[in-house]
This record gives structure tokens, sequence and C-alpha cells, in this order.
């Protein structure tokens, strides 16, 4: 091929990649959402305009007397406002449910960073009418900074901000976005309270996982129905940007209801447990452990015993009832009830289990430095070694065998002087 020809072969390749990435026509080019009005068709809402710009907002109510589940949203409006203080940790001592925000994103991807878009903001709030929703949705990338601008105005009249995971995802990605667009975002006004940590505690001995979606389903008996999956959401937003077409949208924003709905109500039940663990209500003796140790870790070492006490009445599967029986002990001893504890600790003893090496060390430390009773100790040491050996147990070994040969020994007696 000479030099002519390879000119126009270039020219031809040139044209073909002009044709294909050439703009539309405009009766080709798909209509933008914003001038046909297909997203209103689909969602109940409106397009708001801000100084930064339009985007398109929705709300739905969750109205009094509606259940989601199990639980009755008229439960709401009457939540105590101290409810949240022992959760918190006391930073949040008294805030009335008005005041609680309930915030849940939906974004372009799960890495974070500079480069992932909450493309859906959704705030929930208590009302006396019931629980409200509202939805803030990019219809394109050029819709975040308004969008943000309205999520910023609508924040300032609460003082508290709730969500699943959020100290880790949700606030850290919005401050992100904020920052790209040069505002200030709304939380440095908010005390922030992650419901995750909360239901770790509760729950993560006796659930398979701790995703919102499956609280909802275990502790509110939800099943959701049209819902979309998490991990196809992504992808689903990026089919509505190349195509304009939103009927797939619709499922996004009913998964973000709900998950908001869900984790209002689970605000109602979890910090409950941490407020009064007394009078936590539970069917299982395994969500009971989590609070107990909660306690423990407080220095509310009574309360944490009867807990205990509570979990293995309530029924615990043996992977759990043993470590519960064993902690019930050590807190006897911390609360210097000696005998309850070395009769908790005899009974591990009398049974095949993973505490059974360590029960007997106990009693043996017992009898050892308490009791006097040598043999005794040396007898459970060697029962201990039996079950799971150590360098410890060894060294115990040895100076009870020394102890108790001394104390074989006949004492002499000295003859009085005439």
């Amino acid at each position: 091929m000479d030099i002519t020809e390879q000119i126009a072969h270039l020219r031809r390749t040139m044209a073909d990649i002009d044709r294909k990435y050439a703009p539309l026509p405009a009766s080709a080019a798909p209509a933008p959402v914003q001038q046909g009005g297909f997203l209103e068709d689909l969602i109940s809402g409106e397009t708001v305009e801000t100084p930064h710009g339009k985007h398109f907002e929705t709300e739905q109510l969750y109205p009094i007397g509606r259940r989601h589940g199990s639980f009755d949203i008229s439960d709401l409006p009457s939540l105590d406002p101290g409810l949240l203080e022992a959760l918190s940790n006391g930073t949040i001592p008294h805030a009335p449910p008005v005041e609680w925000a309930f915030l849940d994103t939906e974004t372009t991807g799960l890495a974070g960073g500079s480069g992932t878009y909450a493309f859906l903001i959704g705030v929930g709030s208590i009302h006396p009418d019931g629980f409200r929703v509202r939805q803030f949705f990019l219809r394109d990338y050029s819709d975040e900074r308004s969008a943000l601008h309205s999520l910023a105005e609508h924040l300032k009249r609460f003082s508290v901000l709730i969500t699943y995971n959020g100290k880790s995802y949700d606030q850290p990605l919005l401050e992100t976005r904020y920052t790209m667009c040069r505002a200030r975002h709304p939380f440095g006004s908010m005390e922030h309270l992650d419901l995750l940590y909360g239901a770790r505690r509760l729950y993560k001995l006796r659930l398979e996982n701790c995703r919102l979606v499956n609280l909802e389903n275990e502790i509110l008996a939800v099943e959701r129905e049209g819902d979309i999956p998490g991990e196809m959401i992504p992808y689903t937003y990026f089919e509505y940007l190349r195509t304009r077409r939103a009927r797939r949208l619709v499922p996004i924003f009913h998964h973000n209801v709900l998950d908001i709905v869900s984790l209002a109500c689970m605000t109602a039940v979890i910090p409950e447990a941490f407020r009064d663990p007394a009078n936590v209500r539970a069917r299982h003796g395994t969500d009971l452990l989590g609070v107990a140790r909660w306690l423990e870790v407080s220095g509310r070492l009574a309360e944490a015993r009867q807990l205990l006490a509570r979990a293995v009445k309530l029924g615990l599967p043996d992977s759990r009832l043993f470590r519960a029986l064993f902690e019930a002990a050590q807190l006897d001893k911390k609360l210097d009830r000696e005998a309850d504890a070395m009769a908790v600790f005899l009974e591990l003893t009398e049974s095949p289990n993973p505490y059974a090496a360590k029960a007997h060390e106990e009693l043996a430390k017992f009898y050892e430095h308490k009791d006097r009773n040598y043999e005794l100790a040396l007898e459970h040491t060697r029962a201990a070694r039996r079950a799971e050996d150590s360098m410890a147990l060894r060294n115990r070994q040895d100076r009870l065998e020394r102890k108790c040969a001394v104390s074989r020994q006949p004492r002499l007696k000295l003859k009085a002087r005439a």
C-alpha cells in the first residue's frame, strides 16, 4: 500500500470515528428527565430549584396506625427523649424524637472516595401524624450541589443524626461530597448515633449477620416485596444515566424508604435494651449476653450478673451456655460472692466443656490461697492439666506438690524441761 492509499484509509477511519461519536439529532436523542417529566410520572415528587441549580425531591408518609412488620408507627412520636442516652454513652442525654433525623444513602459504589456519589439521600423524621421520609435525588451529577444545599437546609431543625453504619460510611461520604462542592457540611451541629454498634452487641451472637435487612426480618418480621438487591443499585442508576429510562429507579426509592423506616423502628427497640437492661424484652437468652458484657465494661457488675442469670434461665445453646456460666462466676468473684462463684465453677467441672479446665484452675486457686487445702488444690490442678495443659499449670502443680509434701511431714514435739 503506497502513501496515497494509506492517507485515504486513515481518512475513512477518522470519518467512521466521527460518525460513531457525533451527537444524535434532536429527534433521536433521549429526552432529559427534567424536560419529559418521566420521573415525576412514576414517583410522586417535584423538581426543586435552589441557588445552585435543580434536583428532584419526593416525600412519603407512614401514617399513625400503620404497621411496619410487627412494629406500630404510632409508637414513634411517644418515644422517651432520654432513650438514646445510655447507648450514646451520655452524648445524647435528652432529645425529643422530633429532633431525630434518620439518614441513609444510595451510592454509585461502596468503595467511597471522591469518585463515589450519593445519588439518593433519604432522611426520615418523626411527626405527630406519623413518620415522613424525604428523599433528595440526583437526576444527573450536575444536580449534586443543589441537592446537598437542600439537604443541609432540611437538617437544620434536627439535633440528632441516626444512621446504620453511617459513622464509617454515609457521613464521611457526604462530608467528602460537600467538600467537593466547596460547601460546608451540616453534621457539625448534630450528635451522631450509629445504631449498628448497639445492634451488634445485642444480636451478633444469635443472628447470622447484623445487616439492617436481616434485623428487620428477624426482629420486626418485615418481609420485603418489590425490593432490589443492594449490589444492583449502582448499576441500575448508571443504566438510568445512560438511557434516561426511570422506571427501574422506582425499586431504589422503595428500598431507601424501607431502610429508613426499619432504622427508625429498630431505634425504638435497640437503645431500650441498654437504657433499662433489667426489664429488656427478650425471647432469646443469647440477646442478653451482649448487653451483660456491655454492662460489665461500664462497671455495672451487679446488673451484668443479673442479666447473665436471666440469659441462662431463658435458655442458651451449649456453645454460649458454658461461657455465660464462666463469666457469671467471674462476676461473682468481683462482687465478693466467693461461695456462689465456687459453686458455678464446680458445676462447670462436672461435664465436658471448653471451660472445664479454667474452672478447675479457678478452684485450685481458691483452695490454695483462700482455703489452704493444698491436697484439693492439687487435685483440681491435675484435672485442669488433663483437660488443657500449660506451663502455668505445671508450675502450679510443682508448687502444690512441694506444699503437700511439707504438710504431710510430722511435726516434732519439743519436750518441756523439768
